[in-house]
């Protein structure tokens, strides 16, 4: 039975503590995301329930969810948190700087970009950000995963996430050396890569990357033939320039070794526009200072 004696107005720090194991049904991903101890964390939760007069969450070993009086208290307190975030960011933002850390999800392509055009000038304007960047092959959950932000190509955001173009949409390509060409000719359909030597790539799930054409209207996916399998874009562009196959790869990636002539482009007619990276991240958050400042970088640079 709880204490029904005089209450204790809880603190900020227990409410935020509670509102974030809530949320993340988690003990752990709650202390990650508050960079505290769980042993603080149930510390703070059985003093904001000893204050209220009521259990908030059940928790046994294995999993956490909010009780009725949990969800109610949690349902009232998440925009009153989220509005303080906004005020406090509000005099950030009129006086001061964004500070904290700012971590962001991307594929490595990605990430390369960034580390090119936008980290530089962010972190030459914003000196007390903290900006923890994060190379992942998987598309992972980033809220689960206790990031603010993901950067992936527009077909792989997930459709809850607000999502904001980051370069120019682009187009894969097949490649191949000059060398391999004189020997093994020229396709001039994506059928007749099957009976040509191609160099496959496994994507981080385990599975074959199936190569996507589209002309007027009509698409073909095919799983090309091959004796080499590579899971890197850049060790895939440099075997396919050493004359080892055909290569199905990104062109802003492969640009380099096109320009020069050690790549030349093969079904062109065959491969049109898709949609770019995007920067997304959750609309059902708040959105820290740090991360709308380098979303305008990001837009600044565009």
């Amino acid at each position: 039975m709880m204490n029904n004696g005089a209450r204790v107005r809880p603190t900020l720090t227990d409410l935020a503590a509670f509102s974030a194991i809530a949320e993340h049904r988690s003990f752990r991903k709650a202390a990650d995301e508050l960079g505290v101890s769980r042993s603080s964390l149930s510390h703070a939760i059985a003093a904001l329930e000893h204050s209220l007069g009521t259990r908030l969450l059940h928790r046994t070993t294995r999993s956490v969810a909010p009780t009725e009086a949990g969800e109610r208290l949690l349902r009232r307190l998440k925009p009153v948190l989220q509005d303080l975030d906004q005020a406090i960011d509000a005099v950030v933002d009129d006086g001061g700087h964004p500070s904290g850390a700012l971590r962001i999800n991307g594929g490595e392509g990605a990430m390369r970009l960034l580390l090119k055009q936008i980290v530089p000038r962010f972190l030459e304007r914003y000196p007390q950000v903290s900006l923890d960047l994060v190379t992942d092959g998987n598309l992972v959950d980033i809220i689960e995963q206790g990031f603010d932000a993901g950067i992936r190509l527009a077909e792989a955001v997930p459709q809850d996430m607000i999502a904001v173009p980051f370069g120019d949409d682009f187009r894969f390509l097949a490649v191949a050396a000059p060398s391999y060409l004189e020997v093994a000719g020229r396709p001039s359909t994506p059928d007749e890569l099957r009976q040509h030597r191609c160099i496959r790539q496994r994507l981080p799930s385990g599975r074959f990357y199936r190569w996507e054409f589209e002309k007027h209207g009509h698409e073909i996916v095919i799983d090309v033939p091959g004796a080499l399998t590579l899971n890197h874009t850049m060790l895939t562009i440099e075997a396919a320039a050493d004359g080892l196959g055909i290569a199905y790869v990104p062109e802003t990636a492969a640009r380099p070794w096109l320009t020069d002539g050690r790549l030349v482009p093969l079904l062109e007619d065959w491969s049109p526009r898709v949609g770019g990276l995007r920067l997304y991240y959750s609309g059902h958050r708040h959105v820290p200072a740090a991360l709308r400042a380098f979303i305008n970088v990001m837009q600044d640079a565009s």
